[in-house]
């Protein structure tokens, strides 16, 4: 969930308190440490304590929290350490305040040795163990939750919880599988090969073999630079959930989520044993229009294409690595040695270009027919390219979106922000000034000044219809922001989850790069510290922080009776109040709200499908403690055969009973035409539009709202 504010503008606010800093800081406290990571850490520790929305006390109480932290990032699953590594750690409990204040890295040097010597050892048991039948017949259980180990006391104890997790694993890809042969013969389906009990093990084991080298391999591909980040992150967390240290190219991948675009050849890769295999070719992309890339090649080696002096062997590294090499700027030369599918080999030049995620962009489509129309945009986050002032951008996505749709007459507009986490604050200002004349959006509190009230000042609408905005429990950050000021403005109905996730505070990434005079450029790149600048409120004086935007029309679902959201964060910040800014609501709509409100209601209480889910929901709460898994096969091949027939009862709950009318605008409909991925993809969301329950619902309030 990340949430930036006014990106190239903000980056170098800290620069004139930080380059100080810059010349001269560095001492060696730690001897093991790089020149590269203590610079690092050096940073992060000043622009934590000068410019974080709420600066940490640095004290005994802070390490104990950053050494917790650590160690959970490093093995959450308790699958490396024993207790007598905790133990060789225990001493750095209450003095990683110091090594903080004093750039020193001796806890994490020796925590990191320790797990890299662990790691090893665990790609031993791992292979040993899958290399061996698992004995089935055993009365033997798994504990799942983490939280209720303790670390194992001895390499044996240890080995043996592998073996459990390994068995685990094993034992449900087998138990799939018979239940998908026993079915077929009851049913008479030759289509099915069937395979003996001990057939259907040994290739499970080779699958979760295959799966455990590719995971091993990325983990073991890590260089220290992403060691140091997790460290970073233990520290940064205990300020708040959302400040985060990026390593360099984390950074790089943020950016691009952000953007929605990339410089590079348009393929997607995936680890396959030693090789780095191309697993989709983007259409459209330098490497389809090139052609001679395929899905399932292996790239061996890479040349960039100024220096084809230098080859960099691919075989064997991650794929994480490898995206390095293969990235690079608009217009410059790739060659990718590859090995096809048949064997043979070939080079392949490759000019890069800039590629579009389409899943990022917003897109429209009409529901219903003729004099009954109604628009759906949906936009999967508020995108920004913070390199490119002329990039897309998610506010004129929506506005051109909107403009289609009223060249079709529809008679409202359904806005969708289920999983929308992400986004920029200017973003959604701009967006809501689609929906409502000139006023304030959003008040945003800076530490030590008065609250400042950000408005949209550009007169008129571009959209002044009926409005039904989606939403749910993972709607955060900027889609919090939209729903609420649609909701205070009472502009338009909130439908969806008891609220969204409740994350109420600015982030701000500040690049580090920046931040060190010319004298380290030798150690560059430093990478990125995304940090919580300031806390957002409501035009109404609240914040979504911890509470969420609450919906005017709630929908049950799978999270219905489970805790969720900013309030289940361990260092989030608190929930406040301000004053109020001025704004006059919509009164035209409070009667049309009111009735809507009741309709839907009513119309849920009666659905039998809203009662399943609710039903479901119930019952997922019920389970939550069950945490025990069951390694006799017999057993738990009973266990998941009563399950399975528990959950027929609930097949299909979230799909409507009469599908939808879903078209699109004749505009898209032009573009689309002829080109069969764009055809594909548009069928394939439009299938799920269809048949979906919350969309129906939805439609049904605007329905109410344009009578």
């Amino acid at each position: 969930m990340k949430f930036i504010e006014g990106f190239n503008r903000l980056r170098y606010l800290f620069l004139g308190a930080m380059i100080a800093v810059a010349f001269g800081f560095y001492e060696p406290h730690a001897r093991e440490s790089s020149k590269k990571d203590q610079i690092i850490l050096n940073l992060v520790y000043n622009v934590l304590n000068t410019n974080h929305y709420a600066p940490a006390k640095i004290d005994n109480a802070f390490s104990e929290k950053v050494y917790g932290q650590f160690l959970e990032n490093l093995d959450f699953n308790k699958r490396f350490f024993l207790k007598e590594d905790i133990g060789k750690l225990e001493r750095y409990k209450t003095l990683l305040d110091d090594e903080f204040k004093n750039t020193n890295l001796g806890f994490f040097t020796e925590a990191y040795a320790l797990y890299e010597n662990r790691f090893k050892q665990s790609q031993r048991y791992y292979r040993d163990l899958l290399n061996r039948p698992f004995n089935f017949t055993r009365n033997e259980t798994l504990e799942r939750d983490d939280e209720k180990l303790a670390f194992a006391s001895s390499e044996e104890e240890l080995e043996d919880r592998w073996r459990r997790y390994l068995k685990s694993r094993v034992l449900m890809r087998v138990e799939e599988h018979l239940y998908e042969q026993e079915k077929a013969l009851e049913e008479n389906d030759t289509t099915v090969d069937i395979k003996e009990f001990a057939v259907l093990e040994e290739e499970a084991r080779k699958k979760e073999k295959e799966l455990h080298e590719d995971w091993f391999t990325n983990l073991g591909g890590m260089d220290r630079i992403d060691w140091i980040g997790i460290y970073m992150n233990a520290i940064t967390n205990v300020y708040d959930p959302h400040t985060q240290y990026f390593p360099p190219e984390r950074q790089e991948d943020f950016e691009i989520g952000m953007s929605g675009q990339l410089e590079g050849i348009g393929a997607q890769l995936q680890q396959k044993g030693d090789y780095v295999t191309i697993s989709r070719i983007i259409t459209g992309s330098p490497c389809w229009k090139q052609g001679d890339l395929e899905v399932g090649d292996k790239i061996l080696k890479v040349t960039q294409g100024d220096k084809k002096e230098e080859v960099v062997d691919l075989v064997g590294m991650s794929v994480r690595k490898a995206v390095n090499y293969i990235r690079g700027p608009k217009g410059t030369e790739v060659i990718l040695s590859v090995q096809k599918l048949d064997g043979s080999k070939m080079e392949i030049p490759i000019i890069r270009d800039i590629i579009e995620l389409d899943a990022t962009f917003a897109k429209s489509a009409i529901l219903g027919e003729g004099d009954e129309k109604t628009g759906y945009i949906k936009l999967p986050k508020f995108y920004v390219n913070f390199n490119d002032k002329d990039g897309r951008d998610c506010a004129e996505d929506v506005r051109l979106e909107l403009e289609k749709l009223k060249k079709e007459n529809v008679k409202g507009v359904i806005v969708e922000q289920r999983n929308n986490g992400t986004g920029t604050l200017q973003g959604v200002i701009d967006m809501v000034g689609l929906f409502i004349d000139k006023g304030p959006v959003v008040q945003v509190v800076t530490p030590g000044r008065e609250p400042k009230v950000l408005k949209d000042r550009t007169s008129g609408t571009t959209y002044d219809g009926p409005l039904v905005v989606m939403v749910n429990q993972f709607s955060a950050s900027a889609s919090e922001i939209f729903a609420a000021a649609i909701q205070d403005y009472k502009r338009g109905l909130i439908i969806g989850s008891k609220s969204t996730f409740g994350k109420g505070t600015v982030q701000n990434l500040y690049d580090m790069d920046r931040a060190v005079s010319f004298g380290y450029n030798d150690l560059k790149p430093l990478g990125a510290l995304k940090l919580t600048i300031q806390k957002y409120y409501r035009i109404n004086g609240g914040t979504p922080q911890l509470r969420g935007v609450q919906s005017d029309i709630v929908l049950p679902d799978n999270y219905t009776y489970i805790d969720f959201g900013e309030k289940e964060q361990e260092f989030a910040l608190p929930y406040d109040e301000i004053t109020p800014a001025e704004y006059a609501i919509y009164e035209r709509n409070e009667d049309k709200f009111s009735a809507a409100i009741d309709h839907a209601n009513k119309s849920i209480r009666e659905n039998e499908k809203f009662a399943l889910i609710d039903e479901y929901a119930q019952w997922l709460k019920s389970e939550q403690e069950n945490s025990i898994v069951n390694l006799n096969f017999d057993v738990y091949h009973q266990e998941q055969n009563e399950l399975r027939a528990r959950n027929k009862r609930f097949e299909n709950i979230r799909k409507a009973e009469e599908a939808l009318l879903v078209s699109n605008t004749s505009a898209d409909e032009e573009s689309i035409k002829g080109d069969e991925e764009k055809e594909e993809k548009n069928e394939a969301w439009f299938k799920n539009l269809r048949k979906d329950l919350y969309l129906a619902e939805a439609l049904k309030v605007m329905i109410e709202l344009e009578s």
